[in-house]
């Protein structure tokens, strides 16, 4: 049930190497200052944090990298999701970019280093969380829709014991701590940008596992926040 098409394809090597590679390396490529020992911790930890995830989740769960590499292609996704998850990349993306332009261009007051330290544990903070749901999760996809072909069920252990899309909330914690880490004001635009696409895919995703999963509306009722324990 979990037979998959090959994931090594000229596009998905493509697309691996734009967002594994260059998008962490970008305030590095924008600002060129190769001295910059944030910006390149920023893309060590983003580098080895995707290779990492991927291969603990590959050991555990076979089958779920096909199923995230078909990005875009499957033709059951939910049409408002075509729509927010390349937003979600868009976002992600922006937050390096503006922050490499502002290094480039701005000169940007550099915050406190103990807030920049803060930064960085709340960057692995939600690295971890995100590669903890990953791992969890067999049915992790990059795209909402119905998994009918997977066997999809409700998935409760590991972090969705505590909230029902750690996922999110862990790239949320990463998000929000990067601009601080980079010392890019602007940065806070894209980041703010993704905190309002993030939160309305959450809650439509919800939504649609609450309609479409079996169980998960008892497991909603248990579980009752979605994203922030103690507060949504």
């Amino acid at each position: 049930m979990d037979k998959q098409p090959t994931i090594v394809t000229p596009r998905v090597v493509i697309l691996m190497l734009f967002f594994i590679v260059v998008v962490p390396m970008l305030p590095l490529l924008i600002s060129w200052r190769w001295n910059w020992w944030e910006a390149w911790a920023y893309a060590l930890v983003s580098i080895l944090g995707f290779i990492i995830s991927r291969w603990l989740a590959a050991r555990r769960n076979p089958g779920l990298l096909a199923e995230r590499a078909r990005f875009l292609q499957h033709p059951n996704a939910e049409p408002w999701d075509k729509i927010l998850a390349p937003l979600v990349g868009l976002g992600g993306g922006l937050i390096p970019l503006t922050a490499g332009l502002e290094a480039r261009f701005n000169s940007p007051m550099p915050f406190p280093l103990i807030v920049k330290s803060l930064a960085l544990l709340i960057i692995l903070a939600g690295y971890t969380l995100g590669a903890y749901a990953l791992v969890e999760n067999r049915y992790f996809s990059g795209m909402v829709r119905a998994q009918t072909d997977r066997g999809q069920q409700v998935v409760t252990g590991g972090p969705y014991r505590w909230m029902r899309h750690p996922g999110y909330a862990g790239a949320l914690l990463t998000y929000f701590a990067t601009p601080f880490f980079l010392d890019s004001l602007w940065s806070f635009l894209p980041t703010a940008f993704i905190f309002i696409v993030l939160i309305i895919r959450t809650r439509l995703e919800d939504q649609f596992l609450q309609a479409k999963l079996p169980g998960y509306d008892e497991y909603a009722r248990r579980v009752c926040y979605r994203l922030l324990p103690g507060v949504w």
